[in-house]
């Protein structure tokens, strides 16, 4: 295989990574801060993707259509949380057949509100444009998922280990009970991790509508890669996802030109591998009771 070909399906890779990163982090954050096993998480994604192809279908272009769709979510993200997440607390069993039920009633109002047709959004025209790699094409767009990747990543860093509120996010990784005693509105800080973690996957999901494409399954397929991820990274912790996105990312691509029939088979043989080794994942401190 030629370098440059390599080259265009590693970076091909890296950008499916940091579409999973923007989903998984936010996925692992509500589960290590909240203990919520939130089954729903891809529905953000589908979400963010549905929403914004309406309102570009509505010609309000692709930005606002991602800004006014992760709104939308985050919205969502609010409402979820306060009327029925925040009564199943404590209560794992009932949380996860709460929102393994809410992913199927989204998922039908997707269907009939959209219908079962395969959609996709437009590239944003600033970015629909080729850069030579070589002897093959590389799309802009694919650079620039690349890029925000990245900035989240970097944005998620500060906010972690420079801001208060980072502080006290990560305090509530390591001991929930700790915020209430500190005197810290625990409620408040759940309903904002909630929301910024679907906002995340509402991101993802509109930045991932021109490669990925609109489809009725699609949160359920990135749901599973997200916990593969939240498994292999650790639970609470964004370098986790960061890393074992990358990973998944990667092999899920490289996998499908190398051994297609096996790239299923490789991302679980990992994530086996990083059990065996180390349970509470690669960044992980542990599953708290």
């Amino acid at each position: 295989m030629d370098f440059s070909i390599l080259f265009v399906q590693i970076l091909t890779g890296l950008a499916y990574g940091m579409l999973l990163f923007m989903i998984a982090a936010g996925l692992s954050i509500i589960f290590g801060i909240m203990n919520v096993i939130n089954l729903a998480h891809g529905t953000f994604f589908m979400l963010g993707a549905y929403v914004a192809f309406t309102f570009i279908n509505q010609h309000a272009g692709f930005w606002v259509a991602l800004l006014l769709s992760v709104l939308a979510v985050a919205v969502m993200g609010v409402l979820v949380e306060r009327f029925l997440l925040s009564r199943m607390y404590g209560k794992t069993f009932e949380q996860i057949l709460l929102t393994f039920g809410l992913m199927y009633i989204f998922t039908d109002l997707v269907k009939w509100i959209w219908g079962s047709s395969p959609q996709t959004l437009p590239v944003p025209p600033m970015l629909d444009f080729s850069i030579s790699a070589g002897v093959v094409q590389f799309p802009a767009y694919r650079l620039f998922v690349v890029a925000v990747g990245c900035i989240v990543a970097f944005f998620l860093w500060y906010f972690e280990t420079r801001t208060r509120i980072g502080a006290i996010v990560r305090a509530g990784v390591d001991d929930r009970e700790m915020l209430g005693a500190l005197g810290i509105n625990v409620k408040l800080v759940f309903t904002g991790v909630f929301t910024f973690g679907a906002a995340l996957a509402g991101v993802s999901g509109t930045l991932g509508g021109p490669i990925l494409g609109l489809y009725n399954g699609m949160d359920a397929d990135i749901l599973i890669f997200s916990l593969v991820i939240v498994v292999i990274g650790g639970l609470g912790t964004w370098r986790g996802s960061f890393i074992g996105a990358i990973l998944i990312g990667m092999i899920e691509t490289l996998g499908q030109i190398w051994f297609p029939s096996l790239s299923m088979v490789l991302v679980f043989a990992l994530m086996v591998g990083v059990l065996l080794v180390k349970p509470s994942g690669l960044f992980g401190k542990g599953v708290e009771a």
